[in-house]
């Protein structure tokens, strides 16, 4: 993670507060560097955000998976 960050221009920490959803909606030009050195076009990580949440049906008492971590 530490590469990537480097290598796109951006502090480890802001990486680490977008992979976990702290920044609500990083910059532009931000998206676009981490995208380009991870391998990733800009028309890809559209299609990502822009898809439909898919539903997903857990098990009677299942617990997410951060629940499941912070155990």
């Amino acid at each position: 993670m530490l590469d990537i960050a480097l290598d796109a221009g951006v502090s480890p920490e802001t990486l680490r507060k977008i992979e976990l959803g702290r920044v609500a909606t990083p910059a532009f030009p931000t998206i676009a560097a981490i995208a380009e050195v991870v391998g990733l076009s800009l028309d890809a990580v559209w299609a990502e955000i822009s898809e439909p949440e898919r539903e997903t049906v857990e098990p009677a008492g299942a617990r997410a998976p951060r629940e499941r971590l912070a155990s």
